[in-house]
């Protein structure tokens, strides 16, 4: 497995988690999938990282994507390290870990992943996982590989954008460019002939004049798409990203809400001047 490569379909491994036993592809159900390693437990920037993807858990559950992580140490240091992560960061999903993390304690799938950092080894002399990043469609293929050093944690602003990407470009016949956002002007494939761009794209399609003489970059406004949330998994499965703690999130900060606006209303009159109008 060591190389997987782009379009490939993803190992559907069994491995046992922090909210129990998976089959990898199970796990995703119809869902996109984030798989993300860490070196070790009870480490500086690991903490920092999963503390961050704590906080973003609401943003990848809104694109339908399934997060889960990977370190080679146990299960109980797993949910020791939870504690730390989430004291770090008060940010989570209503102050519950969304998602699970595997206990690759033998690094059976950190080599099969090719997870490995030769240059990075702990106190025994073993590799210790270096910062990868998986992102798997919901077809069990591999989209996107990530490969970080120990000693460089992951910007997660910038795999949401690269997942916003992946979903539009696998909605639309578009390609997006370097430092594109979501709700900018996109590329039309080069591929693609004039006639056919113009029918597909009816806001219009506008070609940049080059030196070269030819018409390859196309621009088109980003076609409206929605990813929907299309999960199989039941609301009891312990594996569905933390939606619980989600909705009781969304549900507290309601509430918050609400109560401000009654808090308000209840205040005392201020002295202020009353202008009262009244009919003659």
């Amino acid at each position: 497995m060591p190389g997987l490569l782009l379009g490939e379909l993803f190992p559907n491994f069994e491995a046992e988690t922090t909210t129990g036993k998976i089959k990898f592809h199970d796990f995703l159900g119809d869902s996109w999938g984030i798989l993300f390693s860490h070196p070790r437990d009870y480490t500086p920037v690991c903490t920092t990282e999963l503390g961050r993807a704590t906080t973003l858990c609401l943003e990848f559950s809104r694109r339908n994507v399934k997060m889960i992580a990977l370190s080679i140490d146990s299960l109980e240091d797993h949910h020791g390290w939870i504690k730390d992560i989430l004291a770090y960061n008060t940010e989570g999903c209503g102050g519950a870990f969304p998602f699970p993390i595997i206990a690759d304690h033998h690094r059976e799938l950190a080599v099969g992943l090719g997870m490995l950092d030769p240059e990075e080894k702990d106190e025994h002399g073993m590799p210790l996982t270096a910062r990868c990043v998986f992102v798997i469609g919901p077809d069990k293929r591999l989209k996107l590989s990530l490969l970080y050093p120990a000693t460089t944690g992951r910007n997660f602003d910038e795999i949401l954008r690269v997942i916003d990407s992946l979903q539009l470009t696998a909605h639309s016949r578009v390609a997006t460019p370097a430092d594109w956002q979501p709700g900018e002007r996109v590329m039309v494939p080069p591929t693609m002939p004039e006639e056919e761009a113009a029918a597909m794209f009816p806001a219009g399609v506008y070609t940049k004049d080059l030196p070269s003489g030819r018409r390859y970059l196309r621009y088109t406004p980003q076609p409206q798409w929605r990813q929907s949330h299309t999960d199989s998994h039941s609301a009891t499965d312990p594996n569905t990203q933390g939606e619980e703690v989600v909705k009781e999130k969304e549900r507290k900060e309601k509430e918050e809400r609400e109560k401000e606006e009654e808090e308000k209303d209840a205040r005392p009159y201020d002295g202020g001047v009353l202008i009262i109008s009244q009919d003659d």
